[in-house]
């Protein structure tokens, strides 16, 4: 089998109504992602999807696809698309950086795999040691009657975890935080995500108050530029402390691990450049001792499912005690998916079909298909 194409396709594909989120890196509202296609000369066809968001990474839909059309389609042309790795390499090659581009591709290598070998991903990685994926909401940093109004529709709706977005106002953290405690009662493990939104000293001050909540983790509480501070803070937080954003290469991840500045790593194929890097940082964390959860960047359906085949083969990623970011499609008004993947609440089941699991909906495509996403040239 060879690669005979890579089409890359821009999406913009917006959230429902009363289900945007904001954090401290700005409003989710339309999530203007790319969608993959790598075609062989076998007929089978694998997906990928990159959820760009120029905040996280720097890349782009535009970027995206001039990155592919440009550089990894000229590549990766001819090559057996089961050699994963090697074209893995070849990538790597080719062009710096642009994890979520990267894994989009290697997404839909796996996907190929998978239907080539008529079996599901998770059983290609090993097999799964999870039957079902615990998933939590997430709640933006908004005024509290708002948060409140979400805190009891994903409860009523049967989610059993949720993740509060703080990180613009400390006092205003706090507020939200007390509130959704207060409704949700004891029982509902709460986490909060700053998203690099505080100073370390607000940090600092922000936990202690916070300490009083029975809070399930802090995650990225700080800006990534200093590991050295988000030890310190560890060792001067009760709460568990997460890294998300600074965790992006296993060359961060080992960092993060020598310096004891983290007790859990968030981890997903696409911030890390692709299912085999994820699997690679995963066993730095077991090796460590320290457990991992799956975040998000609100995936669509192709990305959700590649996260649900890595966090259900791997025991270090703990979604029993932190529930997973599998919820991306339940944000969007389309997964852009023909059948729909089965997220809950309270839990996500990962696709037992062969490859990802999942088939695009081409009319759905066409529906969000973004023909004014700027291209940028390589040339």
């Amino acid at each position: 089998m060879k690669i005979t194409n890579i089409e890359a396709i821009p999406v913009n594909v917006p959230l429902k109504d009363g289900m945007t989120t904001k954090t401290s890196h700005g409003i989710h509202a339309t999530s203007p992602y790319v969608i993959i296609q790598v075609h062989t000369d076998s007929g089978l066809i694998g997906l990928g999807e990159a959820t760009v968001a120029p905040r996280w990474s720097g890349e782009t839909s535009a970027s995206c696809t001039a990155a592919i059309e440009g550089l990894i389609c000229d590549t990766l042309t001819g090559m057996n698309p089961l050699n994963i790795q090697q074209c893995q390499y070849r990538m790597e090659r080719v062009i710096k950086g642009n994890p979520f581009t990267k894994a989009a591709v290697e997404m839909a290598l796996w996907d190929l795999l998978g239907k080539h070998c008529n079996e599901p991903v998770c059983r290609l990685l090993g097999g799964s040691v999870h039957e079902a994926l615990p998933i939590r909401m997430v709640i933006g940093s908004y005024d509290v009657p708002q948060a409140l109004a979400l805190a009891k529709q994903f409860i009523g709706e049967g989610t059993r975890c949720l993740k509060v977005k703080v990180g613009l106002d400390p006092l205003a953290d706090i507020e939200r935080v007390e509130a959704i405690r207060n409704f949700a009662g004891p029982d509902i493990p709460i986490s909060v995500d700053a998203n690099c939104g505080w100073t370390f000293d607000q940090a600092q001050r922000t936990i202690r108050e916070l300490e009083q909540f029975d809070l399930l983790f802090v995650e990225q509480p700080i800006a990534t530029d200093s590991p050295e501070q988000l030890a310190e803070l560890r060792c001067r937080s009760n709460i568990p402390i997460m890294a998300d954003e600074s965790n992006f290469t296993t060359a961060n991840a080992l960092d993060l691990i020598r310096r004891d500045a983290v007790d859990i790593l968030s981890v997903y194929p696409g911030k890390h450049g692709g299912i085999l890097n994820t699997l690679k940082i995963t066993a730095l964390a077991a090796a460590a001792g320290i457990k991992c959860a799956v975040g998000s960047n609100l995936e669509l359906g192709i990305g959700t499912a590649a996260m649900l085949h890595v966090g259900s083969t791997q025991l270090v990623i703990d979604s029993t005690t932190y529930p997973g970011d599998f919820i991306g499609p339940l944000y969007h008004v389309h997964d852009l998916l023909t059948e729909p993947l089965s997220l809950g609440p309270p839990a996500a089941i990962v696709p037992d079909s062969a490859g990802l699991g999942v088939t695009l909906d081409h009319d759905a495509l066409q529906r969000f298909k973004d023909d004014n996403a700027s291209h940028i040239s390589l040339g």
